[in-house]
């Protein structure tokens, strides 16, 4: 468990920790069930940046920028790279093969750009808004948390690797689909606890999880499709979707 705990930090953001003795698939799996928690100090961060300019009276709109910023140093911009890389793969071509080498390229395209835009202006839109409530800023370190929660999705057994090479080999089909469930249970109940005790109708943090886990859930079905399975892109790629679902649905 200690070598899950510190490959799931490592791998999932920018903190300075001792890198796991050993990794095998059981390590990965336990990491990949670890990540909401693993990022706590990444929900946390996100959630000061919040308070703290909404206390200060600053716009919320840059607030929110910063803090998306913050978030995006706060994980290497790995997550970012995946977003990009996945859609430009997703639109150069029908064919798997010729799409993994565009991804593997590793160099934005006219689509990934458009992604980043896309994905990080929904991001921030939608914090602007949610750090505007009462408790908003709980709220908003809360979702970054509970977002890294479609890994148990992504690495659920049963989800195939597109390469027999490259970052995801060692993740993939690691998660058991009862603990992939069990996780968003979990995550479902603590997003209805915490909005509700932030003055929030209890219904909403279901729509909030829901509506993240169907978008993350789509997602890494279109890539299965399109490329035969997941890549470490498609797990940041993922990630950053299912944050910017999750902060929309709060809205």
């Amino acid at each position: 468990m200690i070598n899950s705990w510190r490959l799931a930090v490592g791998t999932l953001s920018a903190l300075r920790w001792r890198p796991p003795t050993a990794v095998d698939r059981e390590v990965a799996g336990r990491a990949m069930l670890l990540a909401p928690i693993a990022v706590l100090p990444l929900g946390v961060l996100v959630g000061l940046i919040c308070w703290g300019g909404r206390e200060l009276e600053l716009a919320p709109f840059a607030i929110a920028f910063v803090a998306v910023g913050a978030l995006a140093l706060g994980s290497r911009a790995l997550h970012l790279d995946g977003l990009s890389d996945v859609a430009d793969g997703l639109t150069a071509s029908y064919d798997s093969e010729r799409s993994l080498e565009v991804m593997k390229g590793g160099t934005a395209g006219p689509a990934g750009a458009a992604a980043l835009v896309l994905v990080l202006g929904i991001q921030a839109a939608s914090l602007a808004a949610v750090l505007c409530t009462p408790r908003g800023p709980v709220v908003a370190g809360l979702l970054v948390c509970c977002s890294r929660a479609i890994l148990s999705v992504t690495c659920a057994r049963g989800v195939p690797g597109a390469r027999v090479d490259g970052l995801a080999v060692t993740y993939v089909g690691t998660v058991e689909r009862g603990a992939a469930v069990l996780t968003w249970v979990v995550v479902t109940v603590l997003c209805i606890g915490v909005l509700e005790w932030a003055g929030w109708p209890w219904w909403q943090g279901l729509v909030v999880t829901g509506v993240g886990l169907a978008v993350g859930a789509a997602l890494t079905y279109r890539c299965v499709r399109r490329f035969g399975g997941v890549t470490g892109d498609v797990f940041g790629a993922a990630i950053e979707v299912t944050l910017a679902a999750m902060l929309l649905a709060a809205t």
